[in-house]
């Protein structure tokens, strides 16, 4: 898989995120002298080639309230797993869902990140999660955050 000069001057423009206007993608093909149709179509053909994986808003949850943040990890049956995970993914209050293989020691396949103004606040999301999960969760935990990571997107290496 490979992207042209073209493709390299977009993403170069993206990767800190796109202009805050109503209509960034025209912001961005007139930076780069390419059609606003250009723009999206490159991005969307980019997205269909595994270069992009999504074009998504990240959050400060901090500066929005809420501090206390905890990636919950389940153990769910393989066989539930994908239609569970897909279930809990959306839910309003989950920003992000995924599966993962188990490793030694760490039974858990399925996290869900959850976000709140307070613990309990969290807490009765998880038990939320729970609830839909019902027979086919063996068992969980949450992880609270401690602090904000920085969070970027994709970069690409000039020259």
């Amino acid at each position: 898989m490979s992207i042209d000069a073209i493709d390299r001057r977009l993403i170069g423009a993206t990767q800190a995120g796109l202009p805050l206007t109503p209509a960034p993608y025209a912001a961005i093909a007139q930076h780069i002298g390419l059609s606003e149709d250009e723009v999206i179509s490159r991005m969307q053909a980019l997205q269909h080639q595994g270069v992009i994986r999504r074009v998504a808003l990240a959050p400060n949850h901090y500066a929005l309230g809420m501090t206390a943040n905890g990636m919950s990890v389940w153990d769910v049956e393989d066989s539930h797993a994908h239609d569970l995970g897909a279930a809990v993914g959306a839910l309003d209050f989950v920003s992000h869902c995924y599966l993962r293989p188990r490793a030694e020691g760490w039974p858990y396949n399925l996290f869900a990140m959850v976000h709140g103004s307070t613990g309990d606040e969290v807490e009765t999301k998880r038990a939320q999660i729970a609830a839909l999960l019902g027979a086919h969760c063996r068992a969980s935990d949450i992880l609270y955050s401690t602090r904000i990571l920085k969070k970027t997107g994709m970069r690409i290496k000039e020259g």
